[in-house]
């Protein structure tokens, strides 16, 4: 656990007589007898822990405005840098991606040899992976959480963010994949073989190590028959055979293909056949 995550587990449990008289100071809470007291007059750690204090209360965006203050009063003090990162936390906590993602870039550009960089790092890939929803959303930001974790994983290899960022790695590129199912599914049902096929390829060259390629490959069989190149549909056949023979997708293809009166084989000199044989090689997974 590092520094900064360790302080944000205990700024969620804070309860101290010491937070509470520091609300007092600021005239938060509603105290009774207590004058406002210009954030400028107090010191920065008292301001941290006023901050801390406003995330326990699950006021993040309190919290981030008070962080904020720390940079902004005390600039190249060690208050500042822990406030640069706890605010990047907290407009997370609040859902504020791209003040999030900024204070975190900052913190990165400021700092990029401390030991919390890492966790910067990590939290500006979660600021696009957090926004990743529905399959039918534009999915520039499905690549920019790409993007992002490639670099947690890349340039913090022995992090403890480096294992939850190839996870999220994992599932963001399962994602992209979707997509191309979706849009190939809807021209096929269609009758646009031709661009369903475009997009299955994508899948099949791009995305063989997702979930979705023992489908695509399914998919390319219906539309390759639909159009009546039974050699592709046969070739496409035999890397679903090849790889995926125990799943229902390779039964199902195997149906079509023989219905045709036809086997899974290597027939085609296309793109597919290409495929084939960086399967054969090893290259394929």
């Amino acid at each position: 656990m590092t520094r900064v995550r360790s302080r944000a587990a205990k700024a969620l449990l804070l309860a101290s007589v010491t937070l509470l008289v520091a609300c007092s100071r600021l005239g938060i809470g509603g105290g009774s007898g207590t004058e406002d007291v210009a954030i400028e007059s107090l010191d920065a750690e008292t301001i941290f822990k006023q901050a801390e204090f406003q995330l326990a209360a699950n006021n993040p965006d309190e919290a981030a405005v008070l962080f904020g203050e720390i940079e902004r009063l005390y600039p190249y003090s060690e208050w500042a840098k822990r406030g640069l990162i706890m605010q990047a936390f907290a407009y997370h906590q609040d859902r504020d991606y791209d003040n999030s993602r900024s204070s975190a870039q900052r913190y990165i550009d400021f700092y990029p040899a401390d030991e919390d960089a890492a966790y910067a790092q990590y939290l500006l890939a979660l600021s696009y992976y957090d926004q990743i929803d529905a399959i039918g959303r534009d999915q520039g930001l499905t690549f920019q959480a790409l993007q992002a974790l490639r670099t947690v994983i890349e340039r913090y290899p022995d992090s403890e963010y480096a294992r939850s960022a190839i996870l999220k790695f994992d599932l963001a590129f399962d994602h992209l994949a979707a997509k191309e199912m979706e849009v190939g599914r809807y021209y096929l049902k269609r009758g646009h073989y031709s661009a369903a096929i475009a997009r299955f390829r994508v899948v099949v060259e791009q995305f063989q190590t997702t979930t979705h390629t023992p489908e695509a490959l399914y998919r390319l069989i219906e539309a390759y028959l639909s159009l009546g190149l039974v050699q592709e549909a046969q070739t496409a056949g035999a890397i679903l055979g090849y790889n995926f023979q125990s799943t229902d997708w390779y039964e199902d293809g195997y149906k079509l293909l023989t219905q045709q009166g036809v086997e899974p084989g290597l027939f085609s000199d296309g793109w597919l056949r290409q495929v084939y044989r960086q399967m054969i090689k090893g290259e394929w997974l």
